[in-house]
């Protein structure tokens, strides 16, 4: 077999039964490709978690067209062992075929105990290793040493100096490789020798920004032992010099020079420095051609680095742009990447670069929108370990309540919030906390990205299929936060939501909601951006000065600050972005759409839709995707908008990369 994926998929054929039951403890049918193709086969994919839930979207999606005498093949998938196949409703079991899949089935030789900590997306170097090399069976240790090698690419007997674990680390943390805590404790393990003794290997090994401060706080001390010549750069052998212009402090222990010039090493410091994943030091007396390698790491008083960042920045995006192939994960971290040249470019208010980054930005957006017609509906059912959806997040929220039995979560939810924008804000909320350490990834939000669609799925950890009766309002929100966590064992109680933040006295608001040792669920939305937003007629520049103006106030960091003096673990997420529109002229249709925004309108069935998208080429209707019945948006592309001709507006609604990835952040406190 070519893959693990085929032994499950000759199971699937068309039209065999209309209904199939599938314990699938370890999320293979999920799974970001094998989701697709079984959609491409013709299959619907449905998840049996709350028996009610999932009795409502049966009864109302399948059932009725069944009785109608019509045939689709629908997968219910229970994350539990095939044994507990039974504990599914009779009328299933009399209906459905079962049929179990596992790890433990594809890898019989390794151990399951490890694999099944793997993230997915590694299975397929797992099971082409394991085609290759036909392992004998193998414990814990031969199965880690086995995944280490052949998975992650690491050999630990050629890990010999510093330059090796360098190039290793550097390969792992700045690809984002997910590796396993036990993978991780069995490569310390494996590296605690002689050679690396003094290395923090405990904290750089599984902690990217641990390493990633553990590298900045060395870049002065590799800067100090160079020196440009006529010929370029030339490392020598020095004491720190006048270059450094304040004086070390390295918390982490650990030896100071690291090789950063080596030939593996050099070819990631320009992208980590672009990336905002290091700072640019200032250094007194240096100088370096524009082209050289370390020039992204130094800033030099008196000189304007601004159009050699622009330049640098735009030939990585150019270099890194997604394919169709790219999987959910991918086009993150590459909306990361378009978030910090977006935002520099934005804070620039450079016309040309603007200019170029709406022109790049329209081609993204194309890419982006066919990409969507392929992969969106499967991003629902992936499992919440790793949130790829708004709708996860309560979800892995719920984890580190199941986890401690004193644990308490705080979840806010910055209405509006692009990932560019939260680039501008985030250096204001370093400077305001030096302590915060915040780790980012992003979502995908609902489409529509419309607050009643999206922000009531992350309070309510459902599809918005599931609140048919309030997606055209808010107002159920509060309901659907507590009922999620009542779900989960926490008392209602325990749980608080507020909405409207933004300004105005924390402590106050705090000690208003909160009840000290007894509060454990804390759902907060900061509704100020999306006020902004709304009133903005200076366009994405003027959106990024007046956050960044409104955040220097200070709400949002003592928020977070008094939050984590309680004792929460405090997330930061959004329901939707923003883009900069122009107008396209604005339906009149009076009466038939149920939601008339300013980049999509929703209307009752898909005849009206189709009626008024005849006459807006521009628009695009959209599939009905985790919607409930009677809910079908018609969707501007590109930066178009349904208003005035010409009228140019900041609007959300629509499907562009810059509003559907939004952040998820993930804040602690710096413990050294």
């Amino acid at each position: 077999m070519k893959s693990w994926r085929d032994s499950i998929l000759k199971d699937f054929i068309p039209h065999v039964s209309r209904l199939t039951l599938v314990a699938d403890p370890d999320c293979l049918l999920t799974e970001e490709k094998m989701g697709m193709e079984l959609r491409d086969r013709g299959f619907e994919l449905i998840e049996f978690n709350d028996p009610v839930e999932f009795r409502y979207a049966y009864e109302s999606r399948f059932r009725s067209i069944w009785d109608r005498g019509e045939h689709t093949d629908l997968v219910v998938i229970l994350r539990l062992d095939d044994a507990d196949l039974e504990s599914l409703p009779y009328d299933l079991l009399q209906a459905g075929r079962q049929l179990a899949f596992n790890l433990g089935d594809l890898f019989p030789s390794m151990s399951y105990p490890v694999i099944e900590k793997l993230d997915r997306t590694l299975l397929d170097k797992l099971f082409d290793a394991q085609h290759r090399l036909q392992p004998e069976r193998m414990g814990d240790r031969a199965t880690k040493d086995f995944i280490l090698r052949h998975v992650f690419g690491i050999a630990p007997e050629l890990i010999t100096e510093d330059v090796a674990l360098f190039h290793t680390l550097l390969r792992l943390h700045y690809g984002k490789v997910r590796m396993p805590e036990e993978l991780a404790d069995r490569l310390i393990e494996i590296l605690k020798n002689d050679a690396f003794r003094s290395w923090p290997l405990s904290e750089v090994v599984p902690d990217d920004k641990a390493f990633f401060a553990f590298l900045q706080e060395r870049w002065p001390v590799f800067l100090a032992g160079i020196k440009v010549d006529e010929h370029g750069i030339k490392t020598v052998s020095e004491k720190l010099s006048s270059f450094i212009s304040e004086p070390l402090n390295l918390l982490y222990s650990g030896p100071a020079h690291l090789p950063f010039g080596h030939q593996d090493i050099r070819i990631y410091i320009d992208n980590l420095f672009l990336e905002g994943k290091l700072s640019p030091i200032e250094a007194q007396g240096m100088e370096a051609d524009a082209g050289s390698w370390i020039r992204s790491g130094i800033v030099i008083p008196g000189h304007d680095d601004t159009d050699l960042r622009f330049s640098r920045l735009f030939e990585l995006i150019e270099k890194e742009w997604p394919t169709a192939e790219t999987r959910h994960s991918g086009w993150i971290a590459f909306a990361l990447k378009w978030a910090e040249l977006s935002s520099l470019v934005h804070c620039s208010c450079n016309e040309s670069y603007q200019a170029r980054l709406h022109g790049l930005g329209d081609t993204l957006n194309l890419c982006f929108a066919s990409w969507l017609d392929a992969h969106y509906s499967g991003l629902s059912t992936l499992p919440p370990t790793q949130p790829a959806m708004l709708h996860h997040v309560p979800r892995r929220l719920a984890q580190v309540i199941e986890v401690s039995a004193k644990g308490r979560i705080a979840l806010l939810v910055v209405d509006g919030l692009p990932l560019d924008q939260w680039v501008s804000i985030r250096p204001v909320l370093q400077a305001q906390n030096n302590h915060l350490l915040m780790r980012e990834s992003a979502v995908f939000a609902w489409i529509p990205t419309l607050t009643s669609v999206s922000r009531q799925a992350v309070f309510s950890g459902k599809p918005p299929i599931f609140f048919p009766t309030s997606i055209h309002s808010t107002g159920n929100e509060e309901k659907l936060w507590k009922q999620f966590w009542e779900n989960h064992g926490i008392s209602r109680q325990d749980v608080v939501y507020q909405r409207g933040l933004g300004d105005g006295d924390v402590s106050a608001l705090l000690e208003d909601l909160i009840h000290p040792g007894k509060t454990r669920v804390v759902g907060l939305v900061v509704d100020k951006v999306d006020k902004i937003m709304h009133g903005m007629q200076l366009g994405s520049a003027g959106m990024h000065n007046q956050i960044r103006q409104w955040c220097q106030h200070g709400f949002l960091a003592t928020l977070i600050d008094r939050l984590q003096d309680d004792g929460y673990e405090v997330w930061l997420t959004s329901d939707h972005g923003n883009i900069q529109c122009e107008g396209r002229g604005r339906p009149s249709e009076g009466a038939i759409a149920e939601t008339r925004g300013e980049r999509v309108r929703v209307y009752p069935t898909p005849e009206l839709r189709y009626r008024v998208a005849e006459s807006f080429p521009f628009a695009h209707e959209w599939k009905p995707t985790g919607l409930p019945s009677g809910y079908f948006p018609l969707i501007a592309g590109g930066r178009d908008a349904f208003v005035r001709q010409g009228d140019k507006i900041v609007g959300h609604g629509g499907a562009s990369i810059e509003e559907v990835i939004v952040p998820l952040i993930k804040f602690e406190r710096k413990t050294s």
